[in-house]
């Protein structure tokens, strides 16, 4: 049997053995095994199930997701026991969410015990359809990129690997041949997610512009960037609207967000510079021209990808254990992370040169936040190896 995301399946699994009670969807981005979870659940549970793909239906047309609930009903009031229905890609279809609500509402009113898993690509269409339609009639389950433990674990990936090469599983076959690696990672995961779940999907007025964002952000990744600097690195016209809504449908694809600054229990300020962060560090490999091995043997390329890396170990378990990720600087004075959850807020410093020594941007941090704790990972104490293994939820007990 294939490797297997238990967290995901042995969530499913408990909720499925309940009463019918909520639909449960399932986001996440592109290659992150949604289906392939799904498909394992169906193998192990003992229950009736129908599974289909809105991928290649035609979107305007709500008929087809009509035809495969009438489907299941069909098999339901055959077999007269609890039935499963899977729909993958809903958010290919237009006003899905309407049609979903009118359908489950009638199965609840007509006593139908009829399950119903709702797989998507793109968190923000998503979200757009559950708020409108389906308030109080689901869960979210969002699954995020693989952790180095996984990768380890099914591919036997170094933690250097890891860093350097991200952790799409599709992908990890092909790590022994660069060229070939960054070409699958580039076509065919980037240029589907780009192209299908963002720009077909939504009203892109300069596709250009933002996959021109989306190269700097990645190059970016780890490190402070203004929009009107990327702006001045930009040969598109456009201005910092239109950059902060494409990077928020970005995000939503799971490809790259902006950090925001902490600023304590103060209100939120507006226009702070983002800190660009990728989800997945191949995103960030593929942008930079140099090999692995050039990596690793240079201490400043490789202290900027190890600190992505972090980054995005930390913004994918604050998906699943529901704390936020935030950055910190003023002036000259800087924390890598700052995570907060339940008014705990923990500080963060990456260094990976040997002179793991507190800085002066930690220091100011302290005397300023009275955080609960301040960590400094790197080749001494909290070694980066260590940390990209641990659940960083822990670092709050």
């Amino acid at each position: 049997m294939s490797f297997q995301r238990t967290h995901y399946i042995n969530l499913l699994t408990d909720r499925l053995s309940e009463e019918r009670r909520f639909i449960q969807v399932i986001a996440g981005p592109r290659q992150v095994g949604k289906t392939t979870i799904v498909r394992q659940l169906l193998e192990q549970i003992n229950v009736p199930n129908s599974y289909t793909t809105a991928d290649g239906t035609d979107v305007s047309n709500t008929n087809w997701l009509e035809q495969q609930w009438q489907t299941a009903r069909l098999q339901y009031q055959q077999k007269n026991e609890p039935l499963l229905l899977v729909i993958d890609e809903i958010q290919k279809i237009n006003n899905w969410s309407d049609t979903v609500k009118k359908l489950w509402d009638e199965d609840t009113q007509n006593e139908r015990d009829i399950r119903v898993i709702l797989l998507g690509s793109s968190r923000l269409m998503l979200q757009a359809g559950l708020s409108e339609s389906l308030a109080g009639r689901y869960e979210l389950i969002q699954v995020v990129h693989w952790s180095y433990s996984e990768m380890n674990e099914a591919f036997g990936i170094s933690p250097e690997e890891f860093v350097f090469f991200g952790s799409y599983p599709g992908a990890a076959p092909l790590m022994d041949d660069e060229q070939r690696w960054r070409d699958y990672v580039k076509n065919a995961l980037v240029e589907a997610v780009i192209s299908k779940d963002i720009i077909m999907l939504n009203r892109i007025h300069k596709p250009a512009l933002l996959k021109n964002l989306f190269d700097l952000a990645c190059h970016y990744s780890g490190q402070i960037l203004s929009y009107n600097k990327i702006l001045g690195q930009l040969q598109d016209a456009g201005n910092t609207t239109t950059l902060s809504h494409y990077q928020e449908l970005l995000q939503s694809s799971g490809l790259i967000t902006g950090l925001e600054k902490f600023y304590g229990k103060k209100v939120k300020q507006r226009g702070s510079s983002p800190k660009w962060q990728v989800y997945n560090n191949a995103l960030m490999s593929t942008q930079l021209d140099f090999t692995f091995q050039q990596a690793v043997t240079d201490s400043v390329k490789w202290g900027r990808m190890v600190e992505s890396a972090i980054g995005a170990h930390l913004v994918n378990m604050g998906y699943k254990q529901g704390y936020k990720v935030f950055y910190w600087r003023d002036r000259s004075d800087e924390v890598d992370f700052v995570i907060t959850k339940n008014n705990k807020v923990i500080g963060i410093e990456v260094k990976t040169s040997n002179k793991n020594r507190p800085t002066k941007g930690m220091t100011e941090f302290k005397k300023r936040y009275s955080p609960d704790a301040i960590y400094m990972i790197g080749q001494e104490g909290l070694h980066w190896t260590d940390f990209i293994t641990m659940d960083p939820v822990d670092l709050f007990m």
